[in-house]
């Protein structure tokens, strides 16, 4: 395994060649979104990994608009989904514990103009000790955003957030499910690709993901080079998944008063499924 230290450039040329380095990532990658906090220079990245073909910034936006309504953003970002709902007219109330993605997601807002700004709060706090003050239409746990929460704290979520629901308001979210097989077979995965990106600067990326099946969790290693001052520079960022059990995820909704309206599933590889439900009280 190579270490930090050494550059991407060694890590690309030791991967197998049965999988070549492409010159752009693949429509859709097998559950690499990232639950911890972004910072500027990752930017790039993160919209490859999760949003460059906003297919649910679609499906979220097409449920506010059913439902309409206030709504609530839990592990908003810097705002992928928060901002262009309060673009078109919607209240939103936008969670996430990073202070600095919640700055990016002021800025951009402010950037739009005044109606989109006014349009959304934001609250700094961790999922896994929520507390809400006001219901809400809509509660979205977006961009595997379930993931980051522990599954001791999960059901406590899930109560807080029914309990939180307007008369027929919907909970939706979106994880990745894996086969659990699979995870012990193959604990390790490696993938490679080139960071889409529109200002001229190539950027490289190889993405590790570790699986512990019996603790049920995934550690995810983003390890970028791209040139700065005629010269490559190398920087590396994780974030630590819960491994969501769809059995177990299904039972916590029940207990929490919650039933499941809507499901959707797409494959993302021979391993993997991106799912995506609709809960009601």
């Amino acid at each position: 395994m190579q270490t930090q230290t050494e550059p991407l450039r060694a890590v690309l040329d030791t991967l197998p060649a049965r999988t070549p380095a492409t010159r752009a990532a693949p429509p859709r990658l097998p559950g690499l979104e990232s639950v911890s906090p972004v910072g500027p220079q990752d930017i790039w990245l993160h919209e490859a990994l999760l949003g460059p073909y906003s297919e649910d910034i679609l499906a979220y936006l097409n449920l506010v608009r059913r439902r309409g309504g206030t709504v609530l953003d839990l592990g908003s970002g810097a705002g992928r989904l928060a901002v262009p709902f309060a673009r078109h007219g919607f209240r939103v109330d936008a969670v996430d514990r990073d202070a600095a993605s919640l700055d990016r997601l002021h800025a951009w807002a402010a950037r739009i103009g005044p109606r989109t700004r006014q349009s959304v709060t934001t609250v700094q706090a961790d999922l896994n000790l929520l507390k809400l003050r006001r219901s809400y239409d809509l509660v979205l746990l977006a961009g595997t955003m379930v993931s980051a929460v522990s599954p001791a704290a999960r059901p406590g979520l899930l109560h807080e957030v029914a309990s939180h629901l307007e008369e027929g308001g919907t909970l939706a979210l979106d994880y990745t499910s894996h086969e659990t097989g699979e995870l012990a077979r193959c604990p390790r995965r490696t993938h490679r690709f080139q960071v889409p990106r529109c200002d001229g600067v190539v950027e490289w990326a190889v993405v590790q993901q570790v699986f512990d099946a019996g603790a049920m969790t995934e550690r995810i290693t983003y390890r970028t080079e791209r040139p700065a001052d005629a010269r490559a520079r190398s920087s590396a960022t994780s974030t630590l998944k819960w491994v969501v059990d769809q059995d177990a995820l299904r039972d916590e909704l029940r207990a929490a008063g919650l039933h499941i309206t809507e499901r959707r599933q797409q494959r993302l590889d021979r391993r993997t499924l991106s799912v995506f439900l609709a809960c009601r009280t």
